[in-house]
């Protein structure tokens, strides 16, 4: 069935008549911000352009492959009308940071936000609390299962987020690293060990700090077993994961460095180190450590304040 163009303001999306529905089958443009309609004009002649003398038919599904590789995309909104979100619909959408979506009965393929590394935030009604846990289930957990958005953010939900939480946590850091040499990766970094090591803790670093961010349904004993990991890999212990984690990749987020230091992290006996190590880099993040340290540990580095 040939395709009918609506035009949006940076780029147009395709679609066909499917049942009573309309099948967004791609999307050519370069819009960073893309807000799916509801509904879309149908002419049965396949001839209906930005709605002249079409009747009007819900978006019901999003095709397998529709947003593939969009480079530039980074924010998408799904409409309520629409039921179905096909394989790998946004796939290799490298930008991709936020997802909404505006019903809790989408119903979602396979690898749909496959090596959307930056994916932070899958919005739902009636739960946004659960946006960021549900994002990192496909980013960082590669679960698809948990994108289930009928019962994201329930107990039971949360439950199951933890089980694999927990799995990844108390996997050996070098699982997987025999299959990737043997695969013959070419990246040097990934063919040594301990840099292979380093990384598997810093993906279970992100996972534990995710989830005592947002700790609904999480026990106490739980939330103890998480923290102590971390304080295990923070500035001055064997391995510094927690920390090296914070300060490349959250430097900016208030809520992280936050934790942090409100877990733990932060010492006595580091933070010197950890403050001397954030230089110019993240100014905002470096004036509330120097505060935190002086209101806990009684110390203040006046010269320290005064590279701010």
């Amino acid at each position: 069935m040939q395709e009918t163009e609506y035009q949006l303001p940076e780029g147009s999306l395709y679609y066909k008549k499917q049942g009573r529905g309309i099948e967004i089958t791609r999307y050519n443009g370069l819009a960073g911000r893309i807000v799916i309609p509801d509904d879309l004009p149908w002419s049965g002649e396949d001839k209906t352009k930005d709605g002249a003398d079409g009747e009007m038919l819900p978006v019901k599904s999003i095709a397998r492959k529709a947003f593939l590789s969009k480079k530039n995309l980074r924010s998408i909104v799904i409409p309520p009308s629409v039921e179905e979100v096909g394989d790998w619909a946004f796939a290799y959408c490298s930008a991709l940071k936020s997802v909404e979506i505006l019903s809790r009965e989408t119903v979602f393929g396979r690898s749909v936000f496959l090596e959307c590394a930056k994916l932070r935030e899958l919005r739902i009604p009636e739960a946004p609390e659960a946006g960021s846990l549900l994002a990192a289930a496909v980013t960082q957990m590669e679960s698809d299962y948990l994108l289930d958005l009928r019962e994201a953010g329930t107990r039971e939900w949360l439950e199951k987020w933890d089980a694999r939480m927990l799995a990844i946590l108390y996997a050996p850091d070098s699982e997987g690293y025999s299959r990737q040499i043997l695969c013959g990766e070419e990246d040097y970094e990934s063919a040594d060990l301990e840099t292979y090591l380093s990384r598997s803790r810093k993906k279970k670093v992100r996972l534990l700090l995710l989830r005592l961010l947002y700790p609904m349904e999480l026990r106490s004993e739980r939330r103890q077993e998480l923290r102590e990991y971390l304080l295990n890999h923070t500035k001055g212990r064997d391995t510094e994961e927690t920390w090296e984690v914070v300060r490349t990749e959250y430097g900016d987020r208030r809520e992280i460095y936050e934790l942090f230091a409100k877990l733990g992290c932060l010492t006595k006996e580091n933070a010197p180190d950890v403050i001397a190590q954030i230089g110019e880099e993240h100014p905002e993040m470096k004036a509330y450590f120097l505060k935190y340290q002086a209101d806990h540990f009684g110390e203040k580095d006046f010269f320290a304040d005064l590279e701010l």
